[in-house]
């Protein structure tokens, strides 16, 4: 075989199977051991001896029982050298289990990328580097990249990883799904997790930063792989349908000078159609199991906004009705400000601005762009022109994307003086 073919056959495999079996064979590796980390180095060992190793020899007909066979043997071989005591020899014997069914060229892997999410998001990890956590650890996503995406520098963020994996081993925290009278609120916390990160990327609308680009991407992947492993979980379908109604809009969010374009003037023509057909298929899965939830409502929310735009019929009823179903359901003040912008829609700015001050007093709120772009928008309709000039202020100071904040300069100009 050529060597340069072999070599760009070699790394395009590997690829494949990293962007494929990543998450999957660092959760078997680590589901005896609860050490992600070791789990983590062994399989990039692994990887390096396969791009050395198969452009010489071919690849093999199964890349993934290759790549878990070296990697579990430089496991067993950093033990060896690490200890010698009667606890190291135990630690051997748990990996060394199951070592012959896995170098078997048809072994069926064992899936435990769901009790690797449910690991990620589990009580004991701060919730704060949860969902930096899946990133690298279900999909191989490296620190600089998640730190990038997440606005941190690369050594904070891989000193939090770092925690976060060491207390993973400590705390021996099992790699299991919880039980189904457990499931709902953890799975609460791992689809929290995955739209974090969905929402990390979301804030470069115009996918000129590579690392935020990628995010909604990998979000999406995480997305789907949970709707794969858990498919009668209706919460997790509702996820996804959000995320893809979103994506589905982002060319239409700014025009060809790059402004800034609210939803209710963007050109459906510009959205992935596709995308959004996928995201109705969801939302009417999700609606036929029998359990209602916080994303199935906001996918049909979105797909209401869809409709409306799409159609040109008022739908603000339905709409209301959707956030007022919400807001009982979590009391959320960011649903509450959505539901007044809706109400001002169906009974005019001034029921909006009193709906408004049941979540006035809410602390989260003072550094909430849309909470103080949303009471100006309210305020100048209602005439009160200086509490409105006041509160577009705010928002414009809160404001990082510079195409949202030209767009609330805009609409401060224009408030009679």
């Amino acid at each position: 075989m050529d060597s340069s073919k072999g070599e760009c056959q070699a790394s395009s495999t590997a690829d494949a199977v990293a962007r494929r079996s990543y998450g999957k064979l660092v959760a078997f590796l680590a589901a005896r051991t609860q050490d992600v980390a070791a789990a983590e180095d062994a399989l990039s060992e692994a990887f390096a001896s396969a791009l050395a190793d198969w452009p010489l020899n071919g690849c093999p007909s199964n890349p993934e029982a290759w790549l878990l066979t070296v990697a579990r043997r430089k496991m067993i071989d950093v033990l060896r050298r690490r200890h010698t005591s009667e606890i190291a020899t135990a630690e051997l014997q748990v990996l060394a289990e199951g070592l012959e069914a896995a170098t078997a060229l048809d072994a069926e892997i064992p899936d435990r990328r769901l009790a690797l999410l449910f690991v990620s998001a589990h009580p004991a990890i701060d919730a704060t580097i949860r969902a930096p956590l899946m990133l690298q650890v279900v999909l191989g996503l490296d620190a600089k990249a998640i730190a990038s995406a997440f606005l941190m520098s690369p050594a904070a963020m891989g000193k939090r990883l770092v925690r976060a994996k060491d207390k993973i081993r400590q705390a021996g925290i099992s790699f299991n799904v919880p039980e189904r009278e457990e499931l709902p609120e953890r799975l609460d916390t791992v689809l929290d997790a995955i739209y974090a990160a969905f929402s990390e990327g979301w804030t470069d609308p115009n996918g000129t930063d590579a690392a935020r680009r990628d995010l909604t991407e990998e979000a999406i992947f995480l997305a789907r792989l949970l709707t794969d492993l858990l498919p009668k979980e209706p919460e997790a379908m509702g996820l996804l349908a959000v995320m893809l109604h979103a994506e589905a809009r982002r060319r239409a969010r700014r025009n060809g000078d790059s402004e800034y374009v609210p939803l209710a003037n963007q050109d459906p023509a510009l959205w992935d159609w596709q995308m959004i057909e996928e995201a109705e298929s969801l939302i009417l899965r999700a609606s036929t199991l029998g359990s209602i939830g916080r994303y199935q409502l906001e996918g049909a929310l979105q797909s209401a906004h869809v409709f409306r735009c799409r159609t040109g019929h008022a739908n603000w009823a339905e709409v209301v009705q959707l956030y007022n179903a919400l807001f009982e359901l979590g009391g959320s003040p960011v649903v509450a400000v959505n539901r007044a912008l809706a109400i001002a829609e169906l009974h005019g700015a001034k029921a909006a601005v009193d709906a408004l001050q049941e979540v006035d007093a809410d602390a989260r709120l003072a550094e909430y762009q849309p909470y103080w772009a949303a009471r100006a928008e309210l305020l100048a309709k209602t005439g009160a022109r200086d509490e409105a000039r006041h509160a577009y202020e705010i928002a414009i100071g809160l404001e990082r994307d510079p195409a949202v904040r030209r767009f609330l300069q805009q609409r401060l100009s224009a408030l009679p003086a």
